[in-house]
């Protein structure tokens, strides 16, 4: 079978984006497809295009809007690597950034220039992302001086801005209700915990709860099987709090959904590119992705970060007052690459609190536009 396709590095990850018009309507023989173009399951995906790693197995399906108010449809999936599953409970917002490229690429949003604006319909969030980019003689421009960690080189600045992103998956900006509690895990004992829901489900943990000061490099953690361990066990006990997988089958039915980061008050750390001092940030964080070290950190977790360093009395807010006390328009977060911000804002409306601006910049280019071959089964 041969498929149009183009694959593009969106932010810190590269995903493979279809016309929904391309794949299946059939929902099960669709991701059958995506599964074989990608080489899942397959620990190296050796057969397909996806790269081994969970930055790299990503799928986005695009189509015409479904929702009055926007201009397409984006559906993400987190695509197994050793297992054959797509996982589409969650956004990824760094997929995010290249969407509004790849309709312009096939047509489906007129260009405007210089600056081209798309509202996206988030069909996982059912939220919308507004987003902005550079576009010169109808085509998008991606070549700029704008850098972000976790990428080489420079590019175009894309704007992102995820509106109204609480309760993305839950519902709620809290999913239950408090801003902190106690849970006890089975092996890792009882931890003080923070579950926010702002674009992405997220459990927040104090990295010294597990052993960590938080500024370990990528090798440190990385390689720490025990931790990673841990690390699921919380997402999948979360999981089931949260009404989204029971915990024992969140491994295998939501492996990127909620996500797990560990926080921790500024402090100096190495990168791949040099020194990240503790003055340049106001929190560092590290997270999981489908049981792996993000070697960046998700533009979604840092909506949900940033969320949560404004919500008082999460355990995010404790480590982010003791830096930040006033409401600066962004929180600077450091990650194992080096830093991102994010600009949020918050309101109460009819005594609930909300999430009213969450607005962060990215970087996009298109790497092959073409066809994958995959197998007739």
């Amino acid at each position: 079978m041969k498929i149009p396709c183009a694959i593009y590095r969106g932010g810190t990850s590269k995903p493979i984006f279809f016309l929904e018009k391309d794949l299946p309507r059939e929902s099960k023989a669709r991701d059958q497809v995506v599964l074989a173009a990608f080489g899942s399951p397959d620990f190296r995906q050796i057969d397909g295009l996806g790269g081994a790693d969970p930055l790299t197995s990503k799928v986005a399906y695009i189509g015409p809007p479904s929702v009055p108010g926007t201009d397409i449809n984006y559906t993400f999936g987190y695509v197994g690597i050793a297992s054959p599953v797509i996982d589409y409970t969650g956004n990824c917002g760094n997929t995010s950034a290249a969407v509004g490229p790849f309709a312009l690429l096939r047509g489906l949003i007129e260009p405007k220039e210089p600056v081209t604006k798309v509202r996206i319909y988030n069909t996982n969030t059912k939220k919308i992302i507004v987003a902005e980019f550079r576009v010169r003689d109808g085509e998008f421009q991606s070549e700029g001086e704008f850098r972000i960690d976790g990428a080489p080189g420079a590019g175009s600045k894309i704007l992102l801005d995820f509106l109204d992103s609480g309760g993305a998956v839950t519902g709620k900006l809290l999913p239950t209700g408090k801003v902190s509690e106690e849970i006890q895990f089975p092996t890792v004992g009882r931890l003080t915990v923070s579950m926010v829901d702002a674009a992405n489900p997220f459990v927040f943990v104090r990295a010294t709860n597990l052993g960590l000061k938080g500024n370990e490099t990528l090798e440190e953690i990385a390689g720490n099987g025990p931790l990673l361990k841990k690390c699921e066990e919380i997402r999948s006990v979360v999981a089931e709090i949260m009404g989204i997988a029971k915990k024992e089958e969140a491994t295998k039915k939501s492996p990127g959904v909620p996500k797990i980061a560990l926080v921790s008050p500024p402090m100096t750390y190495q990168t791949p590119k040099g020194k990240v001092e503790a003055s340049e940030v106001d929190l560092v964080a590290r997270m999981t992705a489908l049981q792996k070290l993000h070697k960046a950190y998700a533009v979604t977790g840092a909506v949900c970060l940033g969320a949560a360093a404004k919500i008082e009395g999460t355990i995010v807010n404790e480590i982010y007052r003791q830096v930040q006390p006033t409401d600066p328009p962004a929180v600077r977060i450091g990650h194992p690459s080096g830093t991102i911000q994010v600009e949020i804002e918050t309101a109460e409306n009819n005594g609930k609190l909300q999430l009213s601006k969450a607005a962060l910049a990215r970087t996009a280019r298109l790497l092959m536009d073409g066809y994958v071959y995959v197998p007739e089964r």
